[in-house]
């Protein structure tokens, strides 16, 4: 054994590595979570296809100036929430924050213009924004989005909220419809300035922040959460009182639409939404709680595509946050479909055997058929276990006894009778046991 010399150092013993976490505001989506998602997705496409609506996916990195110019300095999302920062060629990126912006670049970019109008798109993915993580907000989130691009009449808004309002009765969740009119670029200017008349004369009753939010943006002060505005709230001017003709009539037409269906809304005189874009149409998805348990909402943004490049070109849509969406089905106990069950399960019992197993798995699988194993368990007690547990229909036991006379072992894990036949008669045999088991299954 080596003996250290008097001048030696001591060897210190390495540092246990720190447990990994998940960055802050961030989090997983864990397998048992899937049957929920898949649920949502699932929903999602069948009113896309419903309502005529095509899947679109953007990148998550755009350039920073496409949201700073669509969403709008002032707001909460540009000026604290994004994810920004300068790539290797110098070019400023920024995780999406939304998925409207991305969207309407991607108008532009691909030439849209020329297709039938309106164009009708719909996507479900992952967004990013720096805001203080809570219960079903979290820095990375999961939205689904509905857009229509090229319409300026109202019955392209009340379809989409009936849209909406499809899926979320497919969901079974109860909401209720908040709905406005913030006008536009013609008479928002008085409104806003009738609104800033209304709040100095409250100066004396505001916080610091409301303060400074009322030199930038004084239409976000009628959605404030804080409890001095609220009540000032309840005296403020209303938007509706203060549009041109145009916007009145577009929203009126919107109300008619939505009455002619007997759709029932709320009208929300202090709803404004967060993000400059909007024009005329704006609306949110309550839950039973109200704007405190909002699942997301939408609106019309006529001025968008021109703003950032493009053609003038109207258009409408909204999005959901699902993290909250999937909380809540949870909360109501919403049955969703479980994972789909095996139709077969393979065990085998030895190494010769397991090879066997591994060719008829993949035999199976070529055929269609919907097959499970757990070849790493040596046990028969144990494969048969999970057989059970995952729900297979049926299982194929290969054993030394089968390896030797070319035959295999059909248990049916419903009620345990099990039979010897042909391995070359194992698919045919498969085939009309879960026929029958099918038919069995359909109510008479």
């Amino acid at each position: 054994m080596p003996i250290n010399k008097p001048d030696d150092k001591p060897v210190k013993p390495a540092k246990k590595a720190a447990t990994p976490q998940l960055v802050r505001g961030m989090h997983d989506i864990l397998p048992t979570d899937w049957p929920w998602w898949n649920f949502i997705f699932n929903k999602v496409e069948e009113v896309a296809m419903c309502y005529g609506y095509e899947r679109i996916e953007t990148p998550i990195l755009e350039k920073t100036q496409l949201f700073t110019r669509a969403i709008g300095n002032t707001t909460d999302i540009v000026e604290k929430e994004m994810f920004s920062f300068v790539d290797q060629s110098g070019d400023h990126l920024s995780l999406r924050p939304e998925y409207t912006a991305g969207i309407a670049r991607a108008y532009i970019e691909h030439g849209m213009l020329s297709l039938p109008q309106p164009v009708k798109m719909f996507s479900y993915g992952p967004h990013f924004r720096h805001e203080r993580p809570q219960a079903g907000r979290y820095r990375q989130f999961w939205q689904f989005n509905f857009e229509v691009l090229g319409e300026t009449e109202a019955v392209a808004d009340s379809q989409l909220i009936l849209a909406a309002a499809a899926l979320f009765e497919r969901l079974q969740l109860p909401v209720t419809f908040a709905i406005n009119s913030v006008g536009c670029p013609d008479c928002r200017p008085k409104y806003r300035q009738v609104l800033i008349d209304y709040y100095r004369t409250k100066r004396s009753e505001m916080s610091d922040e409301a303060k400074k939010r009322l030199t930038r943006n004084p239409l976000r002060l009628l959605d404030s959460k804080e409890e001095a505005l609220i009540e000032i709230n309840k005296n403020a001017p209303q938007c509706v009182d203060h549009l041109c003709e145009n916007c009145r009539n577009h929203f009126v037409k919107l109300l008619e639409h939505l009455d002619e269906v007997e759709f029932t809304y709320q009208l929300s005189p202090n709803l404004v939404r967060g993000i400059d874009y909007y024009t005329r149409t704006v609306f949110e998805v309550w839950g039973e709680d109200g704007a405190a348990s909002a699942f997301g909402g939408g609106g019309r943004y006529d001025n968008l595509i021109e703003e950032i490049g493009g053609r003038a070109t109207a258009a409408v849509g909204f999005a959901c946050g699902i993290e909250r969406i999937v909380a809540e089905l949870k909360k109501k106990q919403v049955p969703v479909p479980p994972r789909q069950r095996p139709d077969i399960f393979i065990a085998s019992l030895g190494e010769a055997a397991r090879k066997k197993a591994l060719k008829l798995f993949e035999d199976l699988r070529r055929q269609g058929v919907t097959v499970a194993e757990s070849f790493t368990k040596s046990g028969l007690k144990s494969q048969l276990e999970t057989a059970n547990k995952i729900g297979a229909s049926f299982a194929l036991v290969i054993g030394q006894k089968e390896l030797m006379d070319d035959t295999i072992i059909i248990r049916d894990m419903e009620n345990g009778i099990q039979e010897t036949v042909d391995i070359q008669k194992v698919s045919l045999e498969i085939a009309k046991r879960l026929e029958h088991k099918a038919a069995r299954s359909v109510p008479a």
